[in-house]
């Protein structure tokens, strides 16, 4: 039929069940109910020896059959809840879809079997309950405070590296610098050595252009202008070396 929402129900679920009902259906026997209501006729439970394929058939009936017993789980007669103690023919006593499931949440977390839980409840944790979820819920924002403040040091420490890499590239460049006009003092040092070697005057006029022609020899061609700049150079160079 159009329209028709086959999830508006649970086909499994009875507002009240015979003891032998809810333990085959605990068993997930449904498809056998027939066989086994059958079997079991007007006892509480199937025989010792009937149904041996299913032996937990029984065991799950005698479990309820005890919790009625000892007043850990409301039972009545066709359905109507009766006072603790009442007595009740076994052919006519029941159990209601709310009381079972509330018997086997609390005795058997770990058991949800589909006629009374549905599927997020049988996905959730037998563990997980209100108070539990709480707990973790608080751990939870401890763990995002904590996740807050590590960010915080992460950042401040990244400032401080980037400052500390600052500080790195710019002594970096000084040694560099230094290293260069070193470099260029032993040079120019080298120069003057050479222009005393030859009896020449660095500082002298013209010493710049017989420099220049000797580059040319060279085929490697500097220019007066540059040499001259440099020869200007030679004194600051040896007195910085004779230091």
């Amino acid at each position: 039929m159009d329209g028709y929402n086959s999830k508006s129900c649970n086909a499994l679920e009875k507002p009240y069940y015979k003891p032998i009902e809810a333990a085959l259906r605990w068993c997930n026997l449904i498809n056998h109910e027939i066989e086994i209501l059958r079997g079991t006729g007007n006892e509480l439970f199937p025989g010792i020896g009937v149904f041996p394929q299913w032996p937990c058939l029984r065991a799950n009936a005698e479990k309820i059959y005890d919790a009625i017993l000892n007043g850990g789980l409301p039972h009545g007669r066709d359905g109507r809840t009766v006072s603790p103690g009442d007595h009740v023919a076994k052919e006519r006593l029941t159990i209601r879809h709310a009381d079972l499931r509330e018997w086997m949440a609390k005795n058997y977390p770990d058991q949800k079997p589909p006629f009374l839980f549905d599927e997020v409840e049988r996905n959730t944790h037998a563990a997980i309950n209100a108070d539990t979820f709480r707990a973790l819920q608080a751990d939870r924002d401890a763990l995002n405070v904590r996740l807050e403040k590590a960010a915080d040091t992460f950042r401040n420490m990244k400032q401080e590296l980037d400052a500390i890499k600052g500080e790195r590239d710019s002594l970096r460049a000084m040694v560099d610098k230094a290293m260069t006009t070193r470099q260029r003092r032993t040079l120019l040092t080298v120069i003057a050595a050479m222009c005393k070697h030859e009896g020449l005057d660095a500082q002298a006029r013209g010493v710049a252009q017989r420099i220049m022609e000797m580059t040319d020899d060279l085929g490697a061609h500097v220019d007066d202008g540059t040499i001259q700049t440099m020869l200007k150079e030679i004194p600051d160079a040896l007195e910085a070396r004779m230091k």
